[in-house]
């Protein structure tokens, strides 16, 4: 009984109403502006990482063995590697080189924290989209590019308007996955100090001690935002379904 009164209370409105992101308007800022940021963190990373993935499995077919092979070992370097290390060496191994000299006389840094994350990230999941869209380029049937061969269509033109949309297809489901877990690794940003949710979210506890609060806060915010992702994919793939196609 005291347990259902003690959860009967937490989900009153008022305690909604009553957390510091909502009531105070100086924490409310702050979050809203972390939110913002771990969104484009995440959009800008998801594009990049897509692209990354649809070049790096174009090449991986392409007759010169040297390109195959340079491929292959950006992807071995990416997927062998923990994400936060990768992380750690573009900021501070080649983020301390690319400098140049401010106004001021100082050195300054070419790349931002913010921008050196966006990097990380997208190689790092582009080095798995690769893998997956490799494996979904290898299903489409040889019979659908034999008879585009026939038909006169080049090489980049089956992969653009043939091989490439049928691999899309094929790969979305572990696209899907690949890009969930790419919003969640956004929080390894927080080490580097982008000011995205958790980096907000742990500055607000410092300051506030609502440790729990703010941990519940941000366990709803990325519920929130993978949900989104996941109903964008959903329509998506939905929308990308061809009648009869692999059925």
């Amino acid at each position: 009984m005291e347990f259902l009164t003690t959860l009967i209370d937490w989900l009153r409105p008022d305690w909604f109403l009553d957390l510091v992101v909502i009531s105070d308007d100086y924490y409310r800022g702050r979050y809203i502006a972390g939110l913002w940021t771990t969104i484009k963190l995440a959009v800008l990373s998801i594009v990049f990482s897509l692209i990354v993935g649809i070049i790096g499995a174009a090449v991986q077919g392409a007759p010169s063995r040297t390109l195959r092979v340079l491929v292959g070992a950006f992807v071995a370097f990416f997927r062998n590697t923990p994400p936060l290390v990768q992380l750690y060496f573009f900021f501070f191994a080649i983020g301390t080189v690319l400098r140049f000299t401010g106004e001021n006389g100082l050195p300054q840094p070419l790349v931002s924290n913010f921008g050196w994350a966006v990097i990380a990230l997208s190689l790092f999941a582009g080095a798995l989209n690769t893998e997956i869209f490799r494996a979904g380029i290898e299903a489409v049937p040889r019979s659908t590019v034999e008879a585009a061969e026939a038909l006169g269509y080049t090489r980049l033109q089956i992969y653009r308007e043939i091989v490439l949309p049928l691999a899309i297809r094929i790969s979305l489901p572990a696209l899907g996955t690949n890009l969930v877990n790419l919003v969640k690794t956004t929080t390894l940003a927080y080490a580097i100090a982008v000011p995205e949710l958790l980096y907000v979210s742990a500055q607000i506890w410092s300051e506030d001690l609502n440790v729990r609060e703010m941990m519940n806060v941000l366990l709803i915010s990325y519920v929130g935002l993978v949900a989104v992702l996941v109903w964008v994919l959903h329509r998506w793939e939905k929308a990308l379904r061809i009648p009869g196609y692999g059925e």
